[in-house]
């Protein structure tokens, strides 16, 4: 039996219904992922699943006492108040029936016997079946137990924490009551790599059910084991993660216009043939009249596919060869070292993405590859002819106060796109926006299409250079898709701060990463490669650990031995071992690389899943012989040298 059922829901705001005769059930132990574009009603449905609103029709059963929480997308919190505090916040209504058991324990201990007496006794028997099934008592546990858990301080002010922190004391109240169902807002929202991994790893390891919110494709992909899409006020659920949607969603698109045209020719002879006139006495003629009748109806009805943002960035002239050089660069800030010694070259057409943890720098190392600011030490030599259109996660560009056409095209009806003009209604389109909407101001607008405007803002000035910080924020899927390809087929350099996987992968050709106190060091490929690269790294040095540990070690030969001179060459067989060793590697990584390719629609194990067995496990063993193959040649190469 379902946990939550929602049968025939309708909700409307406005001529347009979010839920038009909607569907949707939620069972034991899935993990649901609800996606759909900016405006669709997403967020209205997650609060009618916690109960916070209800459908204007339409049947909702819940099974009897469930417990539901609901962690919104920004949270709200008492600044002053302890994380301890906050989290147990999650388990009022126990300590509200230990308040109310304390209270009647000690009136009954004053009342005598009798009715009154009876009647407490009662109610303090009720209370204490109450708080068994709650398992109240040891509430103080529970939070000091969750605490240590997501890794909180319990005696930190939650005002004084970051966002991402912020976030985990969210979920900490809500995984406190330890609900049945739990429902999330776009969890990913302030939160960095690793804190995205760690909670990846934390929905994998509950018990409840989980329906969530999120443009995060990744996230998706790990986490779902069910797509629900909200598409035109239908509820379409898909089994699999966000990658088995998207072939499914494909084959629905194409049968759907395949249908759609068919309808539309037969309505389109039916037409023709009321206009060559019927004699409309003759019962066969009357049903075909009722029938064009209906399929006008149904034509008027149907709720095609939202039109995707048309995105067209103005291309500036070409800049110099060399966007920006930094050598030895060093920026401070107090005590703290942001950057040290980073050395690296921008080249026009240049893709980087910049990762890193909150607080790691990334946006003031753009700043002095830009010249914006003045490193402490070193040079930075910015190229000519530069261009710079700059996208702020802050959306502090933005006036609240000024209308969107205003914000697009100050004092003029007309922008200019890469020669050709444009009237700034129609333009204000292609980003989705209706032209009524175009004289309200900026600060009617929701987040998402916030974002929206201001890529407009962007793409409507000739640029050569693109920076672009955080610039997949509430964005839904099909717009980020598109600004991919649109930065993909860029001819400009393009630096992206972002904390989207996908997004990273499909855009950059190399990462430039934070590896901590404030050392900086670029890799070649997108965010997955990088991982690669890195864990690659962190293996080699464990690995070296042990072997630098013994060389440090007290050496028990004589002063005279130690100070004599040692010649050691490689043995021939050795030294063919360490010429053929390269080319083996290289072989690997090509294996490895081609099989990742096989794998990675999942399409193998559908066509033969013993095949996609063995391709897991060979791709798996590589890695082993990968990390043995370079291990084995640094080996050799610190016994040559």
């Amino acid at each position: 039996m379902s946990l939550y059922t929602i049968t025939g829901a309708h909700l409307a705001f406005g001529h347009v219904a979010l839920l038009d005769h909607a569907d949707f059930s939620l069972e034991a132990g899935e993990r649901v992922g609800l996606i759909g574009r900016n405006g669709a009603g997403k967020s209205s449905l997650l609060k009618i699943v916690a109960d916070l609103t209800k459908p204007d029709d339409g049947l909702v059963t819940r099974q009897q006492n469930l417990t539901t929480v609901y962690v919104p997308q920004e949270p709200e919190f008492d600044v002053d108040a302890t994380v301890f505090d906050t989290v147990a916040s999650g388990l009022a209504d126990a300590q509200q029936l230990l308040d109310e058991y304390d209270t009647v324990a000690h009136r009954l201990a004053e009342t005598p016997e009798g009715a009154e007496h009876d009647a407490l006794l009662a109610r303090m028997n009720a209370l204490q079946s109450s708080l068994d099934a709650a398992d109240a008592w040891n509430w103080r546990t529970r939070v000091s137990t969750t605490l240590a858990q997501i890794g909180l301080d319990g005696q930190a002010r939650v005002g004084a924490l970051s966002g991402g922190m912020q976030k985990r004391v969210a979920l900490a109240r809500a995984l406190v009551v330890q609900p049945d169902v739990l429902l999330l807002d776009e969890p990913t929202n302030h939160l960095d790599f690793d804190g995205i991994r760690w909670l990846e790893d934390l929905l994998l390891s509950q018990r409840a059910s989980l329906f969530f919110i999120t443009h995060d494709r990744a996230f998706l992909d790990r986490v779902a084991t069910r797509i629900v899409e909200l598409d035109r006020g239908r509820l379409l659920s898909y089994p699999g993660n966000f990658s088995a949607y998207q072939e499914r969603k494909a084959q629905q698109l194409e049968v759907e216009r395949i249908e759609n045209a068919k309808f539309d020719k037969l309505l389109a002879q039916e037409e023709v043939w009321i206009r060559k006139g019927v004699e409309a006495r003759r019962t066969r003629s009357v049903g075909r009249i009722a029938r064009l009748v209906q399929m006008r109806r149904e034509r008027e009805e149907r709720r095609n596919v939202q039109g995707n943002v048309k995105l067209d960035v103005g291309q500036g002239e070409k800049s110099g060869k060399i966007v920006a050089e930094l050598t030895d660069v060093t920026k401070r800030y107090g005590n703290r070292t942001v950057v040290d010694r980073f050395s690296a070259t921008v080249m026009r057409g240049d893709k980087i993405g910049f990762v890193g943890p909150n607080g790691a720098g990334k946006t003031t190392l753009l700043k002095l590859i830009l010249g914006e600011i003045k490193p402490d030490e070193g040079q930075v030599r910015v190229g000519t002819n530069l261009q710079v259109a700059y996208f702020d996660q802050m959306r502090a560009q933005l006036d609240m106060e000024k209308t969107l056409a205003d914000t697009i095209s100050p004092g003029s009806d007309w922008v200019e796109i890469n020669g050709a003009r444009k009237h700034v209604m129609s333009y204000l389109g292609d980003f989705l926006f209706a032209p009524e909407r175009a004289r309200s101001p900026v600060k009617s607008l929701s987040g998402g299409e916030r974002n929206r405007l201001l890529l407009a803002r962007l793409f409507a000035r000739p640029a050569n250079v693109l920076v672009l910080d955080e610039p997949t924020n509430d964005l839904d899927i099909p717009t980020l898709e598109l600004l991919e390809e649109l930065l993909t087929d860029y001819e400009g350099t393009v630096l992206l701060v972002s904390h989207d996987r996908a997004f990273l992968d499909n855009v950059v050709t190399s990462v430039i990463a934070a590896e901590g106190e404030g050392r900086w060091r670029e890799y070649v490929g997108g965010f997955t490669d990088w991982q690669i690269q890195r864990d690659r790294s962190e293996q080699l040095r464990e690995a070296q650990a042990p072997r630098e540990s013994a060389k440090e070690a007290p050496n028990k030969e004589s002063a005279a031995a130690r100070s004599a001179p040692r010649a050691v060459k490689l043995s021939f067989k050795e030294q063919r071992e360490l010429d053929a060793l390269p080319e083996r590697i290289a072989s690997l990584e090509a294996e490895q690389k081609t099989i990742a390719v096989q794998l990675e629609d999942g399409s193998i194990f559908a066509k033969d899943a013993a095949e996609g067995t063995r391709l897991t496990e060979r791709y798996g063993a590589i890695e082993e012989e990968l990390l043995v193959a370079l291990e084995r040649w640094e080996e050799l190469e610190s016994k040559r040298k």
